[in-house]
């Protein structure tokens, strides 16, 4: 099961605010009803809500009117400034708006523009599945043949165009024989490992357990766990990285137990102008979804709360990073530069 599905006529997203309970997709060919989609969270995970945002930015070039190109590209850029700010933690949803601007800009005749913008989602969407599937091949190397994985939030095909990053590593290392069993944090407030996870986890019938968020370090002092994976939302130059919140606590938890701490992500998620985590912009989410989750009311009225969707795992904390073109290892700074050399693709750094 896809977030994102588009046949070359229709444009679909799957509505994870419904699952596990109800699948429902949003179908749509507004660029205004997908920016409100990853406000509300019916579309997220990184890498998803980047090809989202290059798809909504392609289907609001086909509604600009105007022979100009000049006046079309300025149109253009307002609506990619609307996109961009739809969530700013994310990286990959800036990259991929940033790209489709560069290919808007790479045509010349403005009735060119729509369909070129349109193909250029669609191969965004087609990388991101073939980035997934080689993240989870570099990163199963890593698993032991046997033990316990924690895991945080949603790394699955539901937060990428397929397959998923940390869960794609998790999954690959299954399929190619090694006996794992899963933890899976429930992620509060909004339990994206609890409802989409586990979700995900059983459907690929996979060896897993739910916990919540605050039995993790009773399981990594039991022993259950080997090692911990998580996704990332955004990846500073020195490594310091930006994931959901409860990830930091996760990797303080990992150090102090000596057992790794990875992070799987594509290269995208990388930001090179960002050079360490207190660049990072934190989004904070509206105080309801702590105070009413799912429509429950579960705090006094009118109570102070603050509610981070993201937190900074320093780098020092991180064992290695996996993305499509390998593991890297420490210094991250000079090691992620080393790993886009051609002849050093697929190569361990």
């Amino acid at each position: 099961m896809r977030a994102i599905e588009w046949d070359g006529k229709e444009f679909k997203l799957l509505d994870q605010t419904r699952l596990p309970q109800t699948i429902e997709y949003i179908k749509t060919g507004d660029y205004r009803v997908i920016v409100e989609a990853i406000k509300r969270l019916s579309v997220r995970g990184a890498p998803a809500i980047g090809i989202a945002a290059a798809f909504a930015l392609a289907f609001a070039s086909k509604k600009i009117v105007s022979s100009s190109r000049s006046t079309f590209l300025n149109e253009l850029d307002r609506i990619a400034s609307e996109i961009e700010s739809a969530r700013p933690t994310a990286v990959n949803l800036r990259w991929a708006v940033q790209r489709m601007m560069k290919r808007a800009g790479s045509i010349q005749k403005v009735s060119g523009i729509p369909e070129a913008m349109l193909h250029e989602a669609e191969r965004i969407r087609l990388e991101d599945i073939q980035m997934c599937k080689q993240i989870g091949l570099h990163g199963a190397q890593l698993l032991p043949d046997s033990g316990g994985v924690i895991t945080h939030c949603n790394t699955g095909a539901l937060a990428t165009g397929d397959y998923g990053t940390a869960q794609s590593v998790i999954v690959t290392a299954i399929e190619q024989g090694k006996k794992l069993h899963v933890y899976a944090g429930e992620t509060r407030p909004l339990l994206q490992g609890a409802r989409l996870t586990m979700f995900e986890l059983e459907a690929r019938g996979v060896n897993a357990t739910l916990i919540t968020d605050n039995t993790a370090a009773f399981v990594m002092k039991q022993g259950k766990a080997n090692l911990i994976i998580t996704g990332a939302d955004r990846i500073a130059a020195n490594g310091d990285t930006a994931n959901k919140i409860g990830t930091y606590g996760l990797a303080v938890l990992a150090n102090y137990h000596s057992i790794p701490f990875y992070v799987a992500a594509p290269t995208s998620t990388i930001d090179p102008d960002c050079p360490d985590g207190s660049a990072i912009p934190i989004e904070e989410r509206n105080p309801g979804e702590v105070t009413h989750p799912f429509d429950v009311q579960i705090a006094p009225d009118n109570v102070d709360v603050y509610s981070p969707a993201f937190d900074i795992t320093p780098h020092h904390l991180i064992t290695a990073f996996i993305t499509e073109h390998g593991v890297v290892s420490p210094p991250f700074k000079d090691n992620f530069k080393k790993q886009t050399d051609p002849g050093k693709v697929n190569q361990p750094v």
